[in-house]
């Protein structure tokens, strides 16, 4: 668990909007994390411009693959254009770790149509080109860029699926670390459900004039509420 270790995150795909909000907000946590790119001076610059925050940060940068060789978690936080690749690049470093995977297979244009892979999730074919290299994870779809670069309290909710209960343990920590409430939603299987409803909540953006719609869970007492608040 992470309040055993602490273990460094390397967040690819950190110089995406996504990605960096995640980066930005585990670094004003306290843990020990870096900007992955497949450019690693895109990469360091990212970081540069998180440490810029106040109080001062200490997030470093690099290509996607020595991010990966200098972490114990890697979050894939990609386009689903670069999904593949990104993985084919670091699956040489994620023997014995665990990838936490952001991505979601959106088809531009149309955006709000659920379209899932013939592996059936981005994150069940992230396992596919893994294999047995690494414990997979998947979280965070939901959650749109403009809360996660915000330092408030977010109303959403975060699904969190993988393929073992102590991958899953580890996921939901890093969820409270962000400053959100996550839900463990079982098996990678479940990835699907998650996946997909990113797409309907684009649906319901564009419909109803919002850009941050989530989702919430009812009905149940959460017993992995954020550890702390994200400081200013």
């Amino acid at each position: 668990m992470l309040t055993d270790k602490q273990w460094t995150i390397a967040v690819l795909g950190g110089t995406g909007k996504e990605g960096k909000g995640l980066a930005s907000r585990w670094a004003k946590a306290g843990l020990s994390v870096v900007i992955g790119s497949r450019n690693a001076d895109r990469a360091k610059e990212t970081a540069t411009e998180i440490n810029a925050a106040k109080p001062p940060l200490s997030v470093t940068g690099d290509n996607n693959l020595k991010a990966t060789q200098t972490a114990e978690i890697v979050v894939l936080s990609v386009p689903y254009s670069a999904h593949r690749e990104t993985l084919d690049t670091i699956k040489s470093a994620m023997q014995g770790k665990i990838l936490v995977d952001v991505t979601v297979p959106l088809v531009p244009p149309k955006v709000t149509k659920v379209q899932m892979p013939p592996a059936g999730s981005a994150a069940l074919e992230a396992r596919e080109i893994l294999g047995d290299a690494a414990e997979i994870a998947s979280a965070f779809q939901n959650i749109s860029y403009e809360h996660l670069q915000g330092n408030g309290e977010i109303g959403c909710d975060v699904l969190v699926t993988g393929t073992s209960k102590e991958t899953r343990a580890v996921a939901l920590e890093l969820v409270a670390k962000a400053g959100l409430n996550g839900w463990d939603a079982g098996p990678l299987e479940n990835s699907m459900v998650a996946e997909g409803l990113t797409s309907v909540l684009i649906h319901i953006n564009k419909v109803y004039g919002s850009t941050h719609a989530g989702i919430r869970i009812t009905g149940v007492a959460n017993k992995n509420k954020p550890s702390q608040e994200i400081s200013n």
